[in-house]
């Protein structure tokens, strides 16, 4: 049996068969809590740690590959996330999904085939157990914006190579609910919301309130986004810059399905361009929206039509944002936390959009 001992940041007792030839008798592994470090994640359970570092070795062995190196490990409420060095090559990553976000692995697999130039393409799947390991995707965009001289225009293109996929995707709507994926489309959206709505316990009593009062407002919202007769596909609904690669210029990657959803496509774009405008101020928003919406406007929709089915999209987005934070690993009471993120998302509603 592996023992951690986390003070120390490391495993000790017998290595396991796959760390070396000549069998350690301990070797290190970085953990890194962020601000979660009372969250409970499986990775505390000893038998789970041997039993996924196990996997993770016989999936590299199946690839001729091996460890060579620290593993670093990231540990939140949503994920059990490890980066695992392999002799001659790049860095591969294991991942561990909670039961309500267990799809991703089967979904990253699935959009493998289906846009294979967008996606990373996973190593190896497990999804009985919510496990996935991938391959290194390239540099981060977050890393790209950092380094070089990023322009508000370096999202459009990201942007519309991600709407252009989100169209691809559309015939493949019912496929990816069939793979666990949730599906929160338009006309469904309020019923989502009465859910969330009763679910959650960190709302005030005015704040509820105020959130019941809108309901009906929320309902013609959903009415009136489904009349412009934009098909719901696959919404990543938490695209910002930590969640894409950018391999080589002018190409993106595009990973880490654990918040995704069915829902209308246009959900999307509120992640990013909150990003972009954080970074460049509220007048990038305009020519994100125009390159999101580019890819759209041969649907036969005028640019108006499109432009208020994006305000609306942007409002009801909140659901999706407020609907993901349920999925994080339970604590022993069986209970999920992340109930005040959910709400603050749900209060998003009552904001109007910015454009």
């Amino acid at each position: 049996m592996v023992l951690f001992r986390e003070s120390e940041n490391r495993l000790t007792g017998p290595g396991p068969w796959w760390w070396d030839g000549a069998m350690r008798s301990e070797f290190s592994i970085a953990v890194d809590r962020g601000t979660y470090l009372y969250a409970p994640t499986p990775w505390e359970q000893g038998r789970w740690r041997a039993e996924a570092l196990d996997w993770v070795a016989g999936r590299l062995a199946a690839h001729g590959l091996r460890v060579n190196g620290i593993l670093r490990v990231r540990l939140r409420p949503w994920s059990v996330l490890v980066r695992v060095p392999v002799e001659g090559r790049d860095a591969v990553w294991f991942k561990a999904n909670p039961p309500a976000s267990a799809f991703e692995g089967p979904l990253t697999a699935a959009l493998a085939r289906w846009v294979p130039e967008q996606v990373l393409r996973p190593l190896a799947v497990d999804a009985d157990r919510a496990w996935a390991l991938l391959p290194d995707g390239g540099e981060l965009f977050r890393d790209v914006l950092a380094r070089e001289a990023a322009e508000p225009r370096s999202w459009e293109e990201p942007l519309r190579q991600y709407a252009r996929m989100q169209r691809s995707l559309t015939r493949y709507a019912r496929d990816i609910e069939r793979l666990g994926v949730p599906a929160t489309r338009t006309l469904g959206l309020p019923a989502e919301f009465d859910r969330l709505l009763a679910r959650n316990t960190a709302l005030s009593p005015e704040d509820r309130a105020r959130l019941e009062r809108l309901r009906p407002r929320l309902a013609h919202w959903c009415a009136e986004l489904a009349s412009v007769g934009v098909a719901d596909t696959l919404d990543h609904a938490d695209l910002h810059d930590g969640q894409l690669f950018r391999p080589a210029p002018g190409r993106f990657v595009f990973f880490d399905w654990g918040d995704a959803a069915v829902s209308h496509p246009f959900c999307s774009l509120r992640v990013p361009a909150e990003k972009a405008r954080a970074r460049y101020g509220p007048r990038v928003l305009a020519r994100l929206l125009d390159a999101y919406l580019e890819p759209w406007t041969d649907t036969g929709r005028t640019a108006a039509e499109l432009r208020r089915a994006a305000r609306l999209a942007w409002r009801l987005s909140a659901l999706g944002r407020a609907a993901s934070w349920g999925r994080t690993f339970p604590a022993p009471s069986g209970a999920a936390a992340g109930s005040e993120h959910s709400a603050a998302s749900l209060l998003e509603l009552l904001g109007d959009p910015p454009f």
